[in-house]
């Protein structure tokens, strides 16, 4: 929703009529932030996010780019106890907690991915088999999980912070494979830039 409403704020401030007049728009966000918006998808990125009517004939390409907004930061949660006591548990900072939670689910406790992460921290099955998580949708069991995955990872990683978070969503072993270095994985490299930038503004209180 937050992408969708970034790109008819675009489409308001440029102008398309074409669009409005009935044609599927397709967008992705690359790893900068950078929102790109089109009506004519020639990079298998793009995603068709706005189905409408059957297309207008003589539509030209139409190709928008903007940054998204900065995130509203949840300064308190409804889990803010049992990450506080997680923090405490694992020896984690609550802000990273709060930002990886918000960067994984956005705090949707049934939240499921393509890939099958499910949960608040978005746990995958088997990692969550490992981690005695018998409930992944149980908000004290994934969130307990998730932080003492993230432990593991410092641990294993010497805990380098973009390391550990890209172990978190490629995995250890793409983390290995790249010789210790965040893989060349867009999504991932734009993931750890997320969630370091939402930690940072956790730690600043903004």
């Amino acid at each position: 929703m937050e992408r969708w409403s970034a790109i008819v704020t675009l489409l308001g401030m440029l102008g398309t009529p074409a669009l409005a007049a009935g044609s599927d728009i397709y967008s992705f966000v690359d790893g900068d932030g950078v929102i790109h918006v089109t009506n004519v998808p020639q990079d298998p990125r793009y995603r068709r996010v706005h189905p409408t009517h059957p297309p207008v004939d003589g539509l030209h390409r139409i190709a928008l780019s903007g940054r998204l907004p900065p995130p509203l930061l949840r300064r308190n949660t409804s889990y803010d106890e049992q990450l506080r006591a997680a923090a405490e548990k694992y020896g984690l900072s609550l802000p990273l907690l709060k930002a990886v939670m918000e960067a994984e689910s956005n705090f949707n406790p049934a939240a499921v991915s393509d890939r099958g992460a499910t949960g608040l921290m978005q746990l995958m099955p088997d990692t969550a088999r490992d981690l005695f998580v018998l409930d992944l949708y149980d908000p004290v069991q994934n969130i307990d999980g998730g932080a003492r995955y993230l432990r593991l990872l410092y641990d294993q990683f010497g805990n380098d912070l973009e390391k550990v978070l890209a172990a978190y969503n490629a995995g250890p072993e793409a983390v290995r494979r790249s010789g210790g270095a965040v893989p060349q994985i867009p999504e991932t490299q734009a993931y750890v830039r997320k969630v370091l930038n939402l930690y940072e503004a956790y730690l600043r209180g903004r």
